[in-house]
């Protein structure tokens, strides 16, 4: 129940011949994966087998002879699977890159957030190069920034920055109503953003939430014509009323029966706060009504963000969500807030600083694990990071390329770890989840939500023939997070194998820092290397 129609995959056919002893024929695999355990969530396959790799796609599964001369990895007691499909990253760098590779994602998607402009965006990842497979929605927030206070959305700042851009609410683009005209100028940028090949609408609300609901319903309103998702973070996040996270939730699931629009929920966890309980009942009644909702959600208690978040500055921040001001902590020094004020300055200082927000403290109260668990493991939900950039001491984003990173980077542990520590923390720890079904988790849901939109994503989350050779290779019995707050840069553990469109990213558990296979993925279009 996860509110995605179900299709059948038919991927790309292949040309192979078979032995009169059922075994595949080699015809010249520029690789094979021998032995390994292959599991492919989509068709159920859970099974010793071989798989034979060509010209960056999958060209067989089953019992493949070895050749001389061919090059092969064993995988003689590794899990080889789908490489993971984060829909929900905001690193977008190599650097990034390099660490989620770790971690068995193959796919970053930054589409909570989004870009604009969406074209160049894409004209610069290409010219740079990237190691994973990449993409964007369109940023209705740098819309309305645009429309509202004048700020021109700069294609050579990161996402992040652009974030931080007029925290003074400069307009009013965070906390004010926008006119019926100022509304019309909004839905034009969104929609040639999305004649750019934008993966839907990225609608962070939740740092603009004065953008009132005629709005939002005309924003929805062109991603239905459009036929595609809204990835949305909820305008309050607040355990009491008024304006708490479950009437945030009730407006999402008005907007999708009003409007038609596939609405997607951006980190279930955190939006939640300790509500998750009733928000996840009324999200999982919508979907069973049929309203096109999906889920995501991070297997952590700390959130991060930009310290110029609305929700922070809220006088009633503590009372509202149940935490202190000295849960908030600037990412790239450490330093703990003592009070709002102290808050404030930090935003005066640095307005795109990032920050950890340790909402739920799960290393003491197993009350706050248990809610952790009610969104992680949510019936059809995707995992999706979260993952955040790499940021130097001063503050400012890293945009080297050195292996291993410095040190001296920070971010969240999620940017390093996420699949890593759902896969180890609850599969193979704690035993809440199937191993076939944990992966289904990293995978062919998340693909499923853009799919609809995104013909080439057909071809990913499958380990079937014809297939792109989109492959993680990992050993169920060591694969775990090893990134934490006092240790950021420390990549993730158990991933032997890596390959983005055939091409080894990882291999024998090495990175290869020279591999730029990555390629767009776009909306409405199938093969784009642009």
């Amino acid at each position: 129940m996860d509110g995605v129609p179900r299709e059948p995959t038919v991927c790309r056919p292949q040309a192979h011949g078979s032995g009169s002893d059922g075994t595949l024929s080699n015809d010249a695999y520029d690789l094979v994966i021998h032995g390994g355990r292959v599991i492919d969530p989509e068709s159920g396959r859970d099974e010793i087998a071989d798989v034979a790799i060509r010209s960056g796609t999958i060209a067989a599964v089953g019992a493949i002879p070895a050749a001389s001369g061919e090059k092969t990895l064993d995988a003689s007691g590794k899990v080889v699977c789908p490489g993971f499909v984060d829909i929900h990253a905001h690193g977008q760098s190599v650097a990034a890159d390099w660490m989620q590779a770790f971690d068995g994602v193959t796919t970053a998607l930054e589409l909570e957030v989004g870009v604009l402009p969406v074209a160049a965006w894409y004209d610069r990842q290409r010219a740079e190069g990237r190691a994973l497979n990449h993409g964007v929605s369109v940023g209705w927030i740098f819309a309305r920034k645009a429309v509202k206070a004048g700020i021109a959305p700069d294609p050579d700042l990161h996402p992040m920055e652009m974030m931080g851009q007029g925290a003074d609410d400069e307009g009013g683009w965070s906390s004010a109503v926008a006119s019926a005209d100022e509304i019309a100028r909004i839905q034009d940028i969104l929609s040639a953003g999305l004649r750019e090949g934008g993966i839907g609408i990225g609608i962070p609300h939740g740092y603009a939430p004065g953008a009132g609901v005629k709005e939002m319903t005309a924003v929805c309103g062109i991603a239905a014509q459009a036929g595609v998702p809204t990835f949305t973070h909820i305008p309050f996040m607040s355990n009491t009323d008024p304006q708490s996270s479950e009437e945030a939730y009730v407006r999402l699931i008005g907007y999708a029966a009003a409007t038609g629009a596939h609405m997607h929920v951006c980190h279930l966890n955190s939006t939640s706060l300790h509500d998750i309980g009733r928000c996840r009942e009324l999200l999982l009644n919508a979907q069973g009504k049929g309203l096109p909702i999906t889920v995501e959600a991070y297997p952590y208690g700390t959130g991060s963000t930009v310290v110029s978040a609305a929700f922070f500055a809220d006088p009633e921040f503590p009372k509202r969500t149940g935490s202190s001001y000295g849960s908030i902590e600037l990412i790239h020094n450490r330093h703990q807030m003592r009070d709002r004020d102290d808050l404030l300055g930090a935003r005066r200082a640095d307005p795109g600083a990032l920050v950890a927000w340790h909402f739920l403290d799960l290393e003491r109260d197993d009350a706050h694990r248990d809610l952790l668990d009610l969104s992680v493991l949510y019936p059809g939900g995707a995992i999706a990071s979260d993952a955040m950039p790499w940021v130097e001491p001063d503050g400012s984003l890293y945009r080297g390329a050195d292996w291993p990173l410095p040190r001296r980077l920070s971010s969240h542990p999620r940017s390093a770890g996420t699949f890593s520590r759902f896969l180890g923390d609850y599969h193979r720890k704690r035993g809440k989840i199937g191993l076939t079904e944990a992966i289904e988790k990293c995978t062919i849901i998340p693909s499923r939500i853009i799919e609809g939109c995104v013909p080439q994503m057909r071809w990913k989350a499958r380990l079937q023939e014809g297939c792109d050779a989109d492959i993680a290779v990992f050993d169920p019995e060591t694969v775990a997070e090893r990134a934490s707050f006092a240790d950021m840069t420390a990549h993730a553990a158990g991933m032997d194998a890596v390959l983005v469109g055939g091409t080894p990213v990882i291999l024998d558990g090495t990175l290869d820092t020279q591999a730029r296979p990555g390629r767009a993925v776009r909306g409405g279009r199938r093969n784009d290397d642009s």
